[in-house]
């Protein structure tokens, strides 16, 4: 028996409200908005710490690790109530004596949460009415003088392999500012000795290189270092680690720190220092040389601003020391 033109009408109107779901079906991990933001995330390490973060807030707020529904439950509060909450949440933190810093990064990442929800429909309030505390960024730039540094670089024995390794190091932290992240993301196809010149990942750029110039000292220093290896493939770590548990695995960013360290111990040199204390120096260094030229320290550190660059300058010409003693010179 056909159809007549009414059940035709009928069947028409439910294929036009059947939701076509072929390739952009949803899924359940779609209810799982921590994990979704996340994934957009390409630097790992910010992942691992918003992940922490979000795990302390709602394990603070609600007494059990986050799941779909308490995040749920959070995102679908009313403004007020959502605003109050993260407030209640950052005098929690204040209360404990958290620096400003810390505070704030732990609010960045609900910030990020709603952001990002309200991206996916699933809240409809922000939180701008949640300011950030007030924090005074490098605090401390002081590092060593460049005699220091080379006296330390020149202890490296470059007859053995971590000599040779620890050397090539040394002089990219000195010379180019390299953060130790950027150091460790390095694969020997990264380096092109004919040109002399290396390509970073940069920070918080995900898969964005950027190809930098480097000294022919550090190009025989790395040059070396690869000699002193065998069978090297393009995709090998530039440096690797040399311990018998881990050789041959890639020298992590806290490996890059601990070299530092018991660099700068067997040395004799009681500060203490980290890569990035090395890139304060190195900044600090390349003002001192160009009589305090902003731009040449600002090409130095890759930082995106001018700002954080006129810290370190201002550390260096002592200013705020200079003035308070002036003014202090006028009420004796």
């Amino acid at each position: 028996m056909s159809d007549t033109p009414d059940d035709a009408v009928t069947s028409l109107e439910k294929s036009l409200a059947t939701p076509i779901e072929r390739y952009f079906a949803a899924d359940d991990s779609e209810q799982d908005i921590i994990a979704s933001m996340l994934s957009s995330i390409r630097t790992e390490s910010t992942k691992r710490e918003y992940r922490k973060d979000l795990n302390k807030f709602f394990k603070e707020m609600t007494e059990t690790e986050p799941n779909s529904d308490s995040v749920l439950e959070f995102l679908h509060l009313s403004e007020k109530r959502a605003v109050a909450v993260v407030l209640k949440y950052k005098g929690k933190l204040l209360e404990r004596g958290l620096k400003e810093a810390t505070v704030n990064r732990r609010i960045t990442s609900i910030k990020s949460l709603v952001k990002f929800a309200r991206k996916l429909g699933v809240c409809t309030y922000s939180l701008e009415d949640v300011e950030m505390e007030k924090a005074v960024a490098y605090r401390d730039t002081t590092g060593v003088d460049a005699k220091t540094y080379a006296a330390v670089v020149k202890m490296c024995d470059r007859a053995t392999k971590i000599g040779k390794r620890d050397y090539a190091i040394l002089r990219l932290l000195w010379e180019n500012g390299l953060r130790r992240g950027e150091i460790s993301k390095l694969s020997v196809k990264d380096f092109d000795p004919h040109v002399s010149r290396l390509r970073i990942f940069g920070k918080g750029k995900g898969n964005n290189d950027e190809w930098l110039k480097v000294s022919p000292q550090t190009v025989s220093a790395i040059t070396e270092w690869l000699d002193a290896r065998s069978r090297l493939i393009a995709n090998d770590a530039l440096f690797i680690s040399l311990d018998n548990n881990t050789w041959g695995y890639r020298l992590s960013g806290n490996a890059i720190r601990q070299i530092v360290v018991r660099r700068f111990k067997a040395a004799g040199i009681d500060k203490v220092m980290s890569p990035h204390r090395v890139r304060h120096s190195g900044v600090t260094t390349v003002l001192e040389i160009n009589n305090g030229n902003i731009t040449k320290g600002k090409t130095y550190s890759r930082h995106s601003k001018v700002e954080t660059v006129m810290v370190y300058d201002d550390n260096r010409n002592q200013n705020q020391s200079e003035i308070t003693n002036q003014l202090a010179d006028l009420i004796d």
